[in-house]
């Protein structure tokens, strides 16, 4: 597990966009952490270091968003309004095991169908400091992604 401490919507962005380079089809972002945390934020850094240049909205009303035009498709979901039990509808594993990157917001209401290796992010607000400050905590699960996580690609080069 590594700590990031960022202070500006850039930072996060250019973290998703450093990401993107280490990415392969079938890798699964979790992105856990309250309203407003950097999410979304991260998530339009992915997009770019992907190629994608459609604009990228939260997925919150519509739970999939899918951006075919990259260097890989992505799969953004936001699975927040999903009722215990429902994420199971939605076909997660097809997405998960499919050509593209899933990004899914608020995991834990998708427990039972992420799949066994994955890439967790927690974004958490530093209140005591400037409104813009966070902490990333990325946690890997699987050697693919252990791998990403020692690369140095999470290093914040100003």
């Amino acid at each position: 597990m590594i700590k990031l401490k960022v202070n500006s919507p850039e930072q996060t962005q250019k973290i998703g966009q450093n990401l993107a380079s280490q990415l392969q089809a079938g890798d699964v972002l979790l992105l856990d952490g309250e309203l407003g945390a950097g999410k979304t934020t991260f998530t339009k850094g992915l997009a770019q270091g992907l190629g994608i240049k459609r604009n990228i909205k939260s997925p919150t009303f519509t739970i999939v968003r899918e951006y075919q035009a990259g260097r890989l498709p992505l799969y953004h979901m936001d699975v927040y309004r999903l009722e215990a039990g429902g994420s199971d509808e939605l076909g997660l594993d097809e997405y998960f095991n499919g050509d593209g990157v899933s990004v899914v917001e608020w995991s834990q209401f998708a427990e039972d169908e992420l799949p066994q290796n994955y890439l967790r992010l927690k974004f958490m607000r530093n209140d005591d400091l400037s409104e813009n400050d966070r902490t990333i905590e990325i946690t890997a699960h699987g050697q693919h992604f252990e791998t990403i996580l020692n690369s140095g690609v999470f290093a914040l080069n100003e």
